[in-house]
């Protein structure tokens, strides 16, 4: 095996949670990015603001529809997300890696998306509805593309990238240890919070105030999960039986490819071809009616599996 390809596979996660096209495009691209700002010491926080200028930049792209701008912004936002590739690979390359990085690598998409929601709904507030409906009054879209696009991305996105984050850690807890997850909890996170002064902490308390919230939110989503983990901890902390690991991964396995669709590929190539169409409003439907569907069925198998073990393991 070559040292790249040595040096790329390092760089990932795990195999188990990436998925065909980040291992043969995204993280390919963004390993020779991080090689590239390896050698001149940029640090990966540094890459991650990068990212958030690139893809800020294809939301305002996708503003305008003519296909110049939205090539630009597509291209552009495949280029937020190769630096987004290389800040994790760079830090995990450099051992750079801070929770300030994790907070700015969480925030970026989200300014993204911030941005395209945007821009989206400012270039159709005005536009006739599609399909020729209401023809005969000019009636626009007016104010129901934002009341869609806020639906859209707090109901639902905000709701399936949050679920599809916590199981791949989850995932990687099971399968690598706490070295390998970012696996948090929200006791945990308050009690960082408060045992911090505000003088000169402003705002790393306010980042671990909302990211207090961020995994309070997880752990409400998942009930089943809590109770198996609570229970997994209390029999064996950190020395979980390796039969129990094994078990845990082969049902948690087949729900990676979930956990990938519902984060940020399919999510683009959606959003790209209702740009390329000329109707972006189909994104926001794609996202409200089959990732929605995917993030239930998900988050059900996942429960149910919580369940199985919790049954199994509970009284040994």
């Amino acid at each position: 095996m070559s040292t790249e390809k040595k040096g790329l596979e390092a760089s990932f996660k795990s195999m188990d949670t990436e998925e065909f096209l980040d291992i043969h495009f995204n993280r390919p691209i963004g390993y020779v990015w991080a090689l590239f700002f390896q050698r001149l010491g940029v640090h990966p926080n540094v890459v991650t603001i990068l990212s958030i200028i690139l893809g800020v930049a294809a939301g305002i792209m996708f503003y305008y529809p003519d296909m110049k701008h939205t090539i630009i912004g597509i291209l552009l936002l495949m280029w937020a997300n190769h630096y987004d590739s290389c800040d994790g690979q760079l830090a995990r390359m450099t051992g750079k890696k801070t929770r300030w990085g994790r907070m700015l690598d969480g925030f970026a998409g989200d300014i993204w998306f911030f941005t395209i929601y945007a821009a989206i709904c400012l270039r159709l507030t005005n536009q006739p509805l599609p399909f020729g409906i209401g023809a005969d009054s000019h009636l626009t879209w007016g104010v129901s593309i934002w009341l869609i696009a806020v639906f859209s991305g707090t109901v639902c996105h905000s709701k399936q990238c949050t679920l599809a984050d916590y199981y791949r850690n989850i995932h990687l807890f099971f399968l690598k240890g706490k070295a390998g997850s970012e696996l948090d909890n929200f006791k945990q996170q308050r009690e960082i919070f408060y045992s911090l002064p505000w003088k000169g902490n402003f705002w790393w308390k306010a980042f671990l105030y909302f990211y207090g919230n961020y995994t309070r939110q997880q752990e409400q989503m998942t009930p089943n999960f809590q109770r198996f983990y609570a229970m997994v901890q209390q029999q064996y902390g950190d020395a979980i039986p390796q039969e129990l690991r094994d078990e845990f991964r082969k049902g948690s396995l087949p729900l990676m490819k979930y956990t990938n669709i519902l984060t940020f590929n399919t999510r683009a190539i959606a959003l790209y071809i209702s740009l390329l169409i000329g109707e972006p409003w189909l994104y926001f439907i794609f996202e409200i009616v089959v990732m929605t569907a995917l993030f239930v069925y998900m988050r059900h198998q996942h429960e149910a599996l919580c369940a199985r073990l919790y049954a199994k393991y509970a009284h040994r």
